[in-house]
Protein backbone atom coordinates (compact mmCIF):
# COMPACT_ATOMS: atom_id res chain seq x y z
CA UNK A 1 0.00 0.00 0.00
CA UNK A 2 2.96 2.48 0.75
CA UNK A 3 4.15 2.31 -2.66
CA UNK A 4 0.59 3.08 -4.38
CA UNK A 5 0.52 5.96 -1.56
CA UNK A 6 3.93 7.28 -2.70
CA UNK A 7 3.25 6.62 -6.65
CA UNK A 8 -0.13 8.67 -6.36
CA UNK A 9 1.73 11.50 -4.74
CA UNK A 10 4.46 11.80 -7.37
CA UNK A 11 1.64 11.69 -10.00
CA UNK A 12 -0.34 14.35 -8.59
CA UNK A 13 2.68 16.17 -7.91
CA UNK A 14 3.73 16.19 -11.56
CA UNK A 15 0.35 17.02 -12.74
CA UNK A 16 0.06 19.93 -10.48
CA UNK A 17 3.34 21.09 -12.09
CA UNK A 18 2.25 20.88 -15.55
CA UNK A 19 -0.75 22.78 -14.96
CA UNK A 20 0.87 25.69 -13.69
CA UNK A 21 -0.27 28.55 -15.50
CA UNK A 22 -3.16 26.85 -17.24
CA UNK A 23 -6.57 26.77 -15.68
CA UNK A 24 -7.04 23.23 -15.24
CA UNK A 25 -9.62 21.19 -16.80
CA UNK A 26 -12.70 19.65 -14.28
CA UNK A 27 -14.62 17.87 -16.77
CA UNK A 28 -11.45 15.62 -17.25
CA UNK A 29 -12.41 14.27 -14.12
CA UNK A 30 -15.70 13.79 -14.97
CA UNK A 31 -16.42 9.97 -14.98
CA UNK A 32 -16.80 8.01 -17.86
CA UNK A 33 -18.03 4.11 -18.18
CA UNK A 34 -15.89 1.88 -19.92
CA UNK A 35 -18.82 -0.76 -20.56
CA UNK A 36 -21.90 1.72 -21.21
CA UNK A 37 -22.16 5.44 -22.33
CA UNK A 38 -25.20 6.27 -24.02
CA UNK A 39 -24.10 9.70 -25.79
CA UNK A 40 -22.66 8.73 -29.09
CA UNK A 41 -20.93 11.67 -29.48
CA UNK A 42 -22.77 12.81 -33.39
CA UNK A 43 -25.44 14.60 -31.63
CA UNK A 44 -27.29 11.58 -31.15
CA UNK A 45 -27.92 8.99 -28.11
CA UNK A 46 -28.64 5.06 -27.66
CA UNK A 47 -31.19 3.42 -25.15
CA UNK A 48 -30.78 3.01 -21.93
CA UNK A 49 -29.30 6.10 -20.93
CA UNK A 50 -28.32 4.50 -18.17
CA UNK A 51 -27.92 0.81 -18.55
CA UNK A 52 -27.99 0.05 -14.55
CA UNK A 53 -30.96 -0.34 -11.90
CA UNK A 54 -32.37 2.92 -11.19
CA UNK A 55 -36.09 1.65 -11.48
CA UNK A 56 -39.05 3.81 -10.94
CA UNK A 57 -37.08 6.91 -12.00
CA UNK A 58 -38.69 10.64 -11.36
CA UNK A 59 -38.13 13.91 -12.90
CA UNK A 60 -37.56 17.29 -12.35
CA UNK A 61 -36.21 20.77 -14.35
CA UNK A 62 -34.62 23.75 -12.35
CA UNK A 63 -33.52 26.13 -15.06
CA UNK A 64 -31.62 24.45 -16.77
CA UNK A 65 -30.86 21.52 -14.88
CA UNK A 66 -32.28 17.75 -14.38
CA UNK A 67 -33.09 15.93 -11.22
CA UNK A 68 -33.56 12.37 -11.06
CA UNK A 69 -34.19 9.84 -8.32
CA UNK A 70 -34.94 6.36 -8.31
CA UNK A 71 -36.25 3.46 -6.04
CA UNK A 72 -34.01 1.96 -3.58
CA UNK A 73 -35.83 -0.75 -1.44
CA UNK A 74 -33.63 -1.63 1.29
CA UNK A 75 -30.31 -0.27 -0.25
CA UNK A 76 -28.64 2.14 2.29
CA UNK A 77 -27.83 5.38 1.30
CA UNK A 78 -30.84 5.06 -0.60
CA UNK A 79 -32.81 7.49 -2.90
CA UNK A 80 -29.76 8.53 -5.24
CA UNK A 81 -30.09 11.69 -6.48
CA UNK A 82 -28.47 12.30 -10.44
CA UNK A 83 -27.62 15.24 -11.93
CA UNK A 84 -28.02 16.26 -15.89
CA UNK A 85 -27.67 19.23 -18.61
CA UNK A 86 -28.76 16.78 -21.23
CA UNK A 87 -31.22 13.98 -19.94
CA UNK A 88 -28.59 11.66 -21.49
CA UNK A 89 -25.44 12.44 -19.29
CA UNK A 90 -26.55 11.78 -15.87
CA UNK A 91 -24.08 12.26 -12.62
CA UNK A 92 -24.67 10.58 -9.34
CA UNK A 93 -24.56 13.43 -7.02
CA UNK A 94 -25.52 12.10 -3.64
CA UNK A 95 -28.64 10.16 -1.78
CA UNK A 96 -31.37 11.78 0.02
CA UNK A 97 -31.40 9.12 2.42
CA UNK A 98 -28.40 8.28 4.47
CA UNK A 99 -30.07 6.10 6.86
CA UNK A 100 -33.58 4.25 6.49
CA UNK A 101 -36.46 5.14 9.50
CA UNK A 102 -37.37 2.72 11.39
CA UNK A 103 -33.57 2.78 11.90
CA UNK A 104 -33.69 -0.79 14.06
CA UNK A 105 -36.25 -2.21 11.58
CA UNK A 106 -33.69 -1.55 8.73
CA UNK A 107 -30.47 -2.48 11.07
CA UNK A 108 -31.49 -5.93 8.93
CA UNK A 109 -31.82 -6.74 5.05
CA UNK A 110 -35.42 -6.08 4.29
CA UNK A 111 -35.36 -7.34 0.65
CA UNK A 112 -38.37 -6.12 -1.56
CA UNK A 113 -38.98 -3.44 1.21
CA UNK A 114 -38.56 0.03 1.98
CA UNK A 115 -38.41 2.73 -0.48
CA UNK A 116 -40.94 2.03 -3.12
CA UNK A 117 -41.13 4.64 -6.37
CA UNK A 118 -40.66 8.22 -4.97
CA UNK A 119 -41.35 11.34 -6.54
CA UNK A 120 -39.12 14.70 -6.68
CA UNK A 121 -40.02 18.03 -7.24
CA UNK A 122 -38.80 21.70 -6.95
CA UNK A 123 -41.57 23.71 -5.03
CA UNK A 124 -40.96 27.18 -3.39
CA UNK A 125 -37.10 27.08 -3.75
CA UNK A 126 -37.03 23.53 -2.35
CA UNK A 127 -36.46 19.87 -3.72
CA UNK A 128 -38.47 18.25 -2.05
CA UNK A 129 -39.34 13.85 -2.62
CA UNK A 130 -42.17 12.36 -1.56
CA UNK A 131 -41.34 8.26 -1.22
CA UNK A 132 -43.50 5.47 0.39
CA UNK A 133 -42.77 2.58 2.55
CA UNK A 134 -45.29 0.25 1.52
CA UNK A 135 -45.10 -0.97 5.38
CA UNK A 136 -45.15 2.09 7.33
CA UNK A 137 -46.59 4.82 4.80
CA UNK A 138 -45.20 8.12 2.93
CA UNK A 139 -42.35 10.09 3.73
CA UNK A 140 -41.41 13.63 2.39
CA UNK A 141 -37.42 15.11 2.96
CA UNK A 142 -36.58 18.14 1.94
CA UNK A 143 -33.05 20.28 0.44
CA UNK A 144 -32.28 23.45 -0.44
CA UNK A 145 -29.49 21.69 -2.14
CA UNK A 146 -29.47 18.68 -4.10
CA UNK A 147 -26.63 17.18 -3.12
CA UNK A 148 -27.63 17.29 0.12
CA UNK A 149 -28.29 17.63 2.95
CA UNK A 150 -31.67 16.05 3.04
CA UNK A 151 -34.07 16.96 6.05
CA UNK A 152 -34.97 13.51 8.21
CA UNK A 153 -37.95 11.85 6.53
CA UNK A 154 -41.37 12.67 7.96
CA UNK A 155 -43.89 10.47 7.65
CA UNK A 156 -46.80 12.25 5.64
CA UNK A 157 -49.03 9.73 6.14
CA UNK A 158 -48.88 6.60 8.18
CA UNK A 159 -50.11 3.12 7.05
CA UNK A 160 -49.64 -0.21 5.24
CA UNK A 161 -50.02 -0.15 1.61
CA UNK A 162 -49.73 3.72 0.53
CA UNK A 163 -47.22 3.21 -2.34
CA UNK A 164 -46.17 5.50 -5.26
CA UNK A 165 -47.10 9.22 -4.13
CA UNK A 166 -46.75 12.48 -6.07
CA UNK A 167 -47.73 15.71 -4.80
CA UNK A 168 -49.13 18.64 -7.01
CA UNK A 169 -49.88 22.33 -6.26
CA UNK A 170 -52.61 23.86 -7.78
CA UNK A 171 -52.73 27.30 -8.89
CA UNK A 172 -55.04 28.30 -6.16
CA UNK A 173 -51.92 26.95 -3.54
CA UNK A 174 -53.72 23.68 -2.70
CA UNK A 175 -51.46 20.94 -2.32
CA UNK A 176 -53.06 17.33 -3.29
CA UNK A 177 -51.12 14.03 -3.09
CA UNK A 178 -52.07 10.87 -6.01
CA UNK A 179 -50.57 7.87 -4.76
CA UNK A 180 -51.06 3.84 -5.73
CA UNK A 181 -51.91 0.84 -3.55
CA UNK A 182 -50.31 -2.33 -2.67
CA UNK A 183 -52.04 -5.10 -2.45
CA UNK A 184 -50.17 -6.84 -0.59
CA UNK A 185 -50.52 -5.10 1.99
CA UNK A 186 -53.86 -2.88 1.02
CA UNK A 187 -56.04 -5.95 -0.19
CA UNK A 188 -57.02 -4.06 -3.23
CA UNK A 189 -54.60 -2.53 -6.03
CA UNK A 190 -55.44 -1.52 -9.53
CA UNK A 191 -56.84 1.83 -8.06
CA UNK A 192 -55.71 5.39 -7.88
CA UNK A 193 -56.18 8.12 -4.96
CA UNK A 194 -55.79 11.77 -4.31
CA UNK A 195 -55.70 13.49 -1.44
CA UNK A 196 -55.19 16.60 -0.18
CA UNK A 197 -52.48 17.71 2.19
CA UNK A 198 -51.89 20.97 4.16
CA UNK A 199 -50.19 23.86 2.32
CA UNK A 200 -46.84 22.48 3.25
CA UNK A 201 -46.93 19.51 2.29
CA UNK A 202 -46.15 17.69 5.32
CA UNK A 203 -49.78 16.06 5.91
CA UNK A 204 -52.73 14.22 4.92
CA UNK A 205 -55.91 16.17 5.53
CA UNK A 206 -58.90 13.87 4.15
CA UNK A 207 -59.37 10.53 3.61
CA UNK A 208 -58.84 10.86 -0.31
CA UNK A 209 -60.80 10.03 -3.37
CA UNK A 210 -60.36 7.27 -5.78
CA UNK A 211 -59.91 9.10 -9.34
CA UNK A 212 -59.48 6.20 -11.45
CA UNK A 213 -60.02 2.36 -11.17
CA UNK A 214 -57.91 -0.07 -13.28
CA UNK A 215 -59.41 -3.05 -13.14
CA UNK A 216 -61.06 -3.90 -16.05
CA UNK A 217 -58.88 -1.83 -18.42
CA UNK A 218 -55.56 -1.44 -16.70
CA UNK A 219 -54.94 -4.08 -13.98
CA UNK A 220 -52.33 -2.76 -11.55
CA UNK A 221 -52.09 0.28 -12.54
CA UNK A 222 -49.47 2.44 -10.36
CA UNK A 223 -47.01 4.77 -9.99
CA UNK A 224 -49.11 8.10 -10.84
CA UNK A 225 -47.37 11.20 -12.04
CA UNK A 226 -49.54 14.22 -11.64
CA UNK A 227 -49.13 17.48 -13.94
CA UNK A 228 -51.19 20.10 -14.90
CA UNK A 229 -51.41 22.26 -18.57
CA UNK A 230 -53.72 23.67 -21.02
CA UNK A 231 -56.53 23.47 -18.02
CA UNK A 232 -56.10 19.84 -17.95
CA UNK A 233 -54.96 17.13 -14.93
CA UNK A 234 -53.03 14.70 -16.19
CA UNK A 235 -51.77 11.70 -14.78
CA UNK A 236 -49.18 9.88 -15.84
CA UNK A 237 -49.06 5.91 -14.88
CA UNK A 238 -47.93 2.67 -15.86
CA UNK A 239 -50.41 -0.65 -16.06
CA UNK A 240 -50.42 -3.84 -16.97
CA UNK A 241 -47.61 -4.72 -14.85
CA UNK A 242 -43.70 -4.81 -14.89
CA UNK A 243 -42.10 -6.61 -17.39
CA UNK A 244 -45.54 -6.53 -20.14
CA UNK A 245 -47.27 -3.49 -19.62
CA UNK A 246 -47.96 -0.17 -21.09
CA UNK A 247 -48.09 3.66 -20.39
CA UNK A 248 -51.33 5.46 -19.68
CA UNK A 249 -51.92 8.80 -19.78
CA UNK A 250 -55.76 10.04 -17.87
CA UNK A 251 -56.99 13.49 -18.31
CA UNK A 252 -59.28 15.75 -16.75
CA UNK A 253 -60.90 19.43 -16.36
CA UNK A 254 -61.42 18.53 -12.78
CA UNK A 255 -58.64 17.20 -10.51
CA UNK A 256 -61.19 14.30 -8.87
CA UNK A 257 -62.55 13.63 -12.50
CA UNK A 258 -63.96 12.09 -14.01
CA UNK A 259 -61.00 11.50 -16.47
CA UNK A 260 -60.66 10.18 -19.71
CA UNK A 261 -57.98 7.39 -20.77
CA UNK A 262 -55.26 7.08 -23.20
CA UNK A 263 -52.62 4.47 -23.61
CA UNK A 264 -49.59 6.79 -25.06
CA UNK A 265 -46.79 4.62 -25.63
CA UNK A 266 -46.26 0.43 -25.08
CA UNK A 267 -44.01 -1.95 -27.26
CA UNK A 268 -45.13 -2.76 -29.89
CA UNK A 269 -42.51 -4.30 -32.58
CA UNK A 270 -39.30 -3.27 -30.48
CA UNK A 271 -37.67 -5.33 -28.07
CA UNK A 272 -38.25 -2.55 -24.74
CA UNK A 273 -40.53 -4.70 -23.13
CA UNK A 274 -43.59 -2.68 -20.61
CA UNK A 275 -41.82 0.48 -21.04
CA UNK A 276 -43.71 2.53 -18.70
CA UNK A 277 -43.38 4.47 -14.95
CA UNK A 278 -41.17 7.34 -15.49
CA UNK A 279 -41.58 11.32 -15.91
CA UNK A 280 -42.21 13.83 -18.68
CA UNK A 281 -40.45 16.29 -18.25
CA UNK A 282 -39.39 19.94 -20.74
CA UNK A 283 -35.89 21.57 -21.59
CA UNK A 284 -36.04 25.63 -21.26
CA UNK A 285 -36.09 25.72 -24.68
CA UNK A 286 -39.67 24.26 -25.20
CA UNK A 287 -39.05 20.16 -26.10
CA UNK A 288 -41.13 17.57 -23.96
CA UNK A 289 -39.11 14.27 -23.39
CA UNK A 290 -40.10 11.26 -20.98
CA UNK A 291 -37.49 9.39 -18.86
CA UNK A 292 -38.86 5.98 -18.12
CA UNK A 293 -37.83 2.03 -17.20
CA UNK A 294 -37.67 -1.07 -19.00
CA UNK A 295 -37.17 -4.49 -17.14
CA UNK A 296 -33.85 -6.52 -18.01
CA UNK A 297 -33.89 -8.66 -15.37
CA UNK A 298 -30.88 -9.75 -13.98
CA UNK A 299 -29.73 -6.04 -14.97
CA UNK A 300 -32.51 -4.25 -13.34
CA UNK A 301 -35.02 -1.59 -14.36
CA UNK A 302 -32.69 0.38 -16.81
CA UNK A 303 -33.60 4.25 -17.90
CA UNK A 304 -34.69 5.19 -20.91
CA UNK A 305 -34.80 8.17 -22.54
CA UNK A 306 -38.10 9.35 -24.88
CA UNK A 307 -39.56 11.65 -27.21
CA UNK A 308 -42.25 13.25 -26.46
CA UNK A 309 -44.95 15.64 -27.94
CA UNK A 310 -48.50 16.81 -27.50
CA UNK A 311 -51.26 16.32 -30.22
CA UNK A 312 -54.65 17.60 -29.62
CA UNK A 313 -53.71 18.09 -25.61
CA UNK A 314 -53.01 14.39 -25.68
CA UNK A 315 -48.87 13.45 -24.78
CA UNK A 316 -47.64 11.18 -27.78
CA UNK A 317 -44.26 9.15 -26.54
CA UNK A 318 -42.13 7.45 -28.62
CA UNK A 319 -42.10 6.85 -32.50
CA UNK A 320 -46.20 6.81 -33.78
CA UNK A 321 -45.26 5.08 -36.71
CA UNK A 322 -49.02 5.23 -37.84
CA UNK A 323 -49.92 8.54 -36.35
CA UNK A 324 -52.89 6.99 -33.75
CA UNK A 325 -51.14 8.59 -30.85
CA UNK A 326 -49.83 5.23 -29.50
CA UNK A 327 -45.49 5.51 -29.50
CA UNK A 328 -43.20 2.55 -29.60
CA UNK A 329 -39.50 3.03 -27.49
CA UNK A 330 -37.12 4.42 -29.52
CA UNK A 331 -33.26 2.87 -29.63
CA UNK A 332 -31.41 5.84 -30.90
CA UNK A 333 -32.47 9.44 -31.14
CA UNK A 334 -31.39 12.68 -31.77
CA UNK A 335 -30.23 14.55 -28.42
CA UNK A 336 -32.36 16.59 -26.84
CA UNK A 337 -31.64 20.47 -27.96
CA UNK A 338 -30.59 22.30 -24.48
CA UNK A 339 -28.71 25.22 -26.49
CA UNK A 340 -24.79 23.60 -26.07
CA UNK A 341 -23.16 20.74 -25.54
CA UNK A 342 -21.89 19.10 -22.62
CA UNK A 343 -19.18 16.82 -21.64
CA UNK A 344 -19.90 12.79 -21.48
CA UNK A 345 -20.51 11.62 -18.17
CA UNK A 346 -22.18 8.47 -16.39
CA UNK A 347 -22.96 6.84 -12.69
CA UNK A 348 -19.59 5.97 -11.15
CA UNK A 349 -18.72 2.28 -11.40
CA UNK A 350 -14.71 1.95 -10.42
CA UNK A 351 -13.30 3.31 -7.32
CA UNK A 352 -9.64 3.98 -6.35
CA UNK A 353 -10.55 4.52 -2.81
CA UNK A 354 -8.88 7.68 -2.95
CA UNK A 355 -11.21 10.00 -1.03
CA UNK A 356 -12.37 9.93 2.59
CA UNK A 357 -15.33 8.65 1.65
CA UNK A 358 -16.96 5.88 0.03
CA UNK A 359 -17.91 5.88 -4.10
CA UNK A 360 -21.45 7.47 -4.22
CA UNK A 361 -21.77 4.02 -6.38
CA UNK A 362 -21.67 1.69 -2.67
CA UNK A 363 -24.78 0.90 -1.08
CA UNK A 364 -24.96 -1.53 1.78
CA UNK A 365 -27.98 -4.23 2.47
CA UNK A 366 -29.30 -2.62 5.72
CA UNK A 367 -28.34 0.81 7.44
CA UNK A 368 -24.57 0.13 8.19
CA UNK A 369 -22.76 0.10 11.38
CA UNK A 370 -19.91 2.82 12.06
CA UNK A 371 -17.75 -0.39 12.36
CA UNK A 372 -18.22 -1.98 9.47
CA UNK A 373 -15.70 0.08 7.27
CA UNK A 374 -13.18 2.88 7.08
CA UNK A 375 -11.34 5.15 4.14
CA UNK A 376 -8.66 7.29 4.58
CA UNK A 377 -6.66 9.56 1.86
CA UNK A 378 -3.84 6.50 2.04
CA UNK A 379 -5.84 4.83 -1.13
CA UNK A 380 -7.75 2.07 0.55
CA UNK A 381 -10.53 0.57 1.89
CA UNK A 382 -10.75 -1.28 4.82
CA UNK A 383 -13.63 -3.61 5.62
CA UNK A 384 -13.69 -5.23 8.90
CA UNK A 385 -15.15 -8.38 9.82
CA UNK A 386 -18.78 -8.41 11.20
CA UNK A 387 -20.45 -11.08 12.57
CA UNK A 388 -22.92 -13.13 10.29
CA UNK A 389 -26.48 -12.94 12.34
CA UNK A 390 -27.18 -15.86 14.18
CA UNK A 391 -30.75 -16.09 12.05
CA UNK A 392 -28.89 -15.98 8.55
CA UNK A 393 -28.75 -19.22 6.72
CA UNK A 394 -26.30 -17.91 3.85
CA UNK A 395 -25.14 -14.07 2.88
CA UNK A 396 -28.51 -13.87 1.85
CA UNK A 397 -29.18 -12.38 5.09
CA UNK A 398 -25.67 -10.65 5.58
CA UNK A 399 -26.14 -6.40 5.92
CA UNK A 400 -22.18 -5.57 5.61
CA UNK A 401 -22.28 -6.26 1.94
CA UNK A 402 -21.05 -3.47 -0.34
CA UNK A 403 -22.75 -3.62 -3.61
CA UNK A 404 -23.14 -1.66 -6.46
CA UNK A 405 -25.36 -2.50 -8.98
CA UNK A 406 -24.36 -3.99 -12.89
CA UNK A 407 -23.49 -1.09 -14.98
CA UNK A 408 -23.89 -2.84 -18.61
CA UNK A 409 -25.28 -6.03 -20.22
CA UNK A 410 -20.96 -6.82 -20.58
CA UNK A 411 -18.15 -6.14 -17.87
CA UNK A 412 -15.36 -7.17 -15.94
CA UNK A 413 -14.67 -5.94 -12.25
CA UNK A 414 -11.42 -7.25 -10.85
CA UNK A 415 -10.34 -5.87 -7.20
CA UNK A 416 -6.73 -5.94 -5.56
CA UNK A 417 -6.93 -7.08 -1.68
CA UNK A 418 -4.85 -7.48 1.25
CA UNK A 419 -6.23 -9.70 3.90
CA UNK A 420 -5.40 -9.37 7.56
CA UNK A 421 -7.53 -11.74 9.51
CA UNK A 422 -7.55 -11.94 13.56
CA UNK A 423 -5.19 -14.68 14.96
CA UNK A 424 -7.58 -15.59 17.27
CA UNK A 425 -10.86 -16.51 15.00
CA UNK A 426 -11.79 -18.53 12.59
CA UNK A 427 -13.86 -18.27 9.46
CA UNK A 428 -13.33 -14.84 8.59
CA UNK A 429 -13.82 -14.18 4.92
CA UNK A 430 -13.05 -11.80 2.48
CA UNK A 431 -14.44 -11.50 -0.86
CA UNK A 432 -15.87 -10.93 -4.28
CA UNK A 433 -19.44 -11.55 -4.85
CA UNK A 434 -22.19 -11.75 -7.35
CA UNK A 435 -25.09 -10.86 -5.17
CA UNK A 436 -29.28 -12.14 -6.13
CA UNK A 437 -31.54 -15.14 -4.88
CA UNK A 438 -28.94 -16.88 -6.11
CA UNK A 439 -25.25 -15.62 -5.49
CA UNK A 440 -21.71 -16.77 -6.08
CA UNK A 441 -18.19 -15.28 -4.79
CA UNK A 442 -14.67 -15.43 -4.76
CA UNK A 443 -12.94 -15.65 -0.98
CA UNK A 444 -10.05 -15.73 1.16
CA UNK A 445 -11.06 -17.41 4.16
CA UNK A 446 -9.38 -17.89 7.49
CA UNK A 447 -8.68 -20.83 9.21
CA UNK A 448 -6.39 -23.16 11.60
CA UNK A 449 -3.87 -23.44 8.88
CA UNK A 450 -3.69 -20.31 7.58
CA UNK A 451 -5.56 -18.76 4.84
CA UNK A 452 -7.41 -20.66 2.13
CA UNK A 453 -9.09 -19.30 -1.10
CA UNK A 454 -12.39 -20.70 -1.92
CA UNK A 455 -15.34 -20.54 -4.68
CA UNK A 456 -18.66 -20.61 -3.23
CA UNK A 457 -22.11 -20.97 -5.01
CA UNK A 458 -25.37 -20.77 -2.74
CA UNK A 459 -28.58 -21.57 -4.81
CA UNK A 460 -32.08 -20.83 -3.95
CA UNK A 461 -30.39 -18.45 -1.09
CA UNK A 462 -33.33 -16.36 -0.67
CA UNK A 463 -34.63 -19.79 0.35
CA UNK A 464 -32.58 -20.24 2.56
CA UNK A 465 -30.51 -22.92 1.07
CA UNK A 466 -27.14 -23.90 1.99
CA UNK A 467 -23.56 -22.67 0.22
CA UNK A 468 -21.19 -24.90 -1.41
CA UNK A 469 -18.00 -24.02 -1.10
CA UNK A 470 -14.49 -25.45 -3.02
CA UNK A 471 -11.46 -24.93 -1.87
CA UNK A 472 -8.94 -23.67 -4.68
CA UNK A 473 -5.67 -22.50 -3.48
CA UNK A 474 -3.54 -21.56 -0.13
CA UNK A 475 -3.22 -18.20 0.00
CA UNK A 476 0.41 -16.23 2.55
CA UNK A 477 -1.00 -13.82 5.09
CA UNK A 478 -0.63 -10.29 4.04
CA UNK A 479 -0.11 -10.97 0.51
CA UNK A 480 -1.97 -9.22 -1.97
CA UNK A 481 -4.62 -11.09 -4.43
CA UNK A 482 -6.78 -10.27 -7.28
CA UNK A 483 -10.41 -10.90 -7.59
CA UNK A 484 -11.81 -11.09 -10.80
CA UNK A 485 -15.67 -12.01 -12.26
CA UNK A 486 -16.26 -11.48 -15.96
CA UNK A 487 -19.77 -11.05 -16.72
CA UNK A 488 -21.16 -11.46 -20.48
CA UNK A 489 -24.61 -11.35 -21.92
CA UNK A 490 -27.27 -13.02 -19.80
CA UNK A 491 -25.68 -12.76 -16.64
CA UNK A 492 -22.84 -15.50 -17.46
CA UNK A 493 -20.19 -14.87 -14.97
CA UNK A 494 -16.30 -16.38 -14.55
CA UNK A 495 -14.80 -15.89 -11.56
CA UNK A 496 -10.93 -15.70 -11.57
CA UNK A 497 -8.03 -14.66 -9.49
CA UNK A 498 -4.35 -14.09 -9.55
CA UNK A 499 -1.10 -13.19 -7.23
CA UNK A 500 0.06 -11.05 -9.96
CA UNK A 501 -2.38 -8.78 -11.41
CA UNK A 502 -1.31 -10.63 -15.01
CA UNK A 503 -2.05 -13.88 -14.85
CA UNK A 504 -5.44 -14.96 -14.01
CA UNK A 505 -7.04 -18.39 -13.20
CA UNK A 506 -10.10 -19.61 -13.69
CA UNK A 507 -12.27 -20.65 -10.78
CA UNK A 508 -15.20 -22.81 -10.76
CA UNK A 509 -18.19 -23.55 -13.60
CA UNK A 510 -20.08 -20.45 -15.22
CA UNK A 511 -22.58 -19.03 -12.58
CA UNK A 512 -25.83 -17.43 -14.05
CA UNK A 513 -26.17 -14.26 -12.33
CA UNK A 514 -30.03 -13.90 -10.85
CA UNK A 515 -32.19 -11.13 -9.60
CA UNK A 516 -32.74 -9.83 -5.90
CA UNK A 517 -36.27 -9.10 -5.19
CA UNK A 518 -37.41 -6.84 -7.14
CA UNK A 519 -34.35 -5.43 -8.48
CA UNK A 520 -31.73 -6.66 -10.32
CA UNK A 521 -28.36 -8.00 -9.51
CA UNK A 522 -25.65 -6.61 -7.83
CA UNK A 523 -22.00 -6.83 -7.50
CA UNK A 524 -19.89 -5.99 -4.62
CA UNK A 525 -16.97 -6.98 -1.81
CA UNK A 526 -17.66 -8.41 1.93
CA UNK A 527 -15.53 -8.86 5.14
CA UNK A 528 -17.55 -11.58 7.65
CA UNK A 529 -16.55 -13.67 10.29
CA UNK A 530 -18.96 -16.17 12.16
CA UNK A 531 -17.89 -15.83 15.57
CA UNK A 532 -17.71 -13.05 18.40
CA UNK A 533 -14.77 -12.07 20.09
CA UNK A 534 -13.66 -8.37 21.60
CA UNK A 535 -11.65 -7.65 17.98
CA UNK A 536 -12.18 -8.09 14.05
CA UNK A 537 -9.90 -9.13 11.24
CA UNK A 538 -9.97 -6.67 8.49
CA UNK A 539 -8.91 -6.35 4.69
CA UNK A 540 -7.57 -3.69 2.80
CA UNK A 541 -9.11 -2.89 -0.54
CA UNK A 542 -6.28 -1.15 -3.02
CA UNK A 543 -9.15 -0.47 -5.97
CA UNK A 544 -12.17 -2.11 -7.27
CA UNK A 545 -12.63 -1.33 -11.21
CA UNK A 546 -14.75 -2.15 -13.88
CA UNK A 547 -13.66 -2.40 -17.32
CA UNK A 548 -14.75 -4.43 -20.96
CA UNK A 549 -14.77 -8.28 -20.35
CA UNK A 550 -12.15 -10.47 -21.49
CA UNK A 551 -13.16 -11.90 -24.98
CA UNK A 552 -15.03 -15.22 -24.53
Amino acid sequence: MQKKVLKKSLIKTLLLSLCLGFQWNLEAQLPVSKVWVADLGNGTYKNPVIHADYSDPDACRVGTDFYMTASSFDAVPGLPILHSKDLVNWKLIGHALKRQPPFEHFSKTQHGNGVWAPAIRYHRGEFVIYYPDPDFGIYVTKAKNPAGPWSEPLLVEGGKGLIDPCPFWDTDGQAYLVHGWAGSRAGIKSVLTIKKMNSEGTAIVDEGVIVYDGHELDPTVEGPKIYKRNGYYYIFAPAGGVATGWQLVLRSKNIYGPYERKVVMEQGTTSINGPHQGAWVNTHLGEDWFLHFQDKGIYGRVVHLQPMKWVKDWPVIGNDKDGDGNGEPVLTYQKPNVGKVYPIITPPESDEFDSVKLGLQWQWQANPKGTWHTTSNQGFLRLYSDKIPEEAQNYWDVPNMLLQKFPSNRFMATTKLTFKPNPKLENEKVGLIIMGKSYAYLASKSDKEGISLVYTVCKKASEKSAEQETLIDKVERGKEVYFRVNVWEAGKCQFAYSTDGQAFINVGAEFSAEVGLWIGTKIGIFCTRTSQINDSGYADFDWFRVEPPVVK
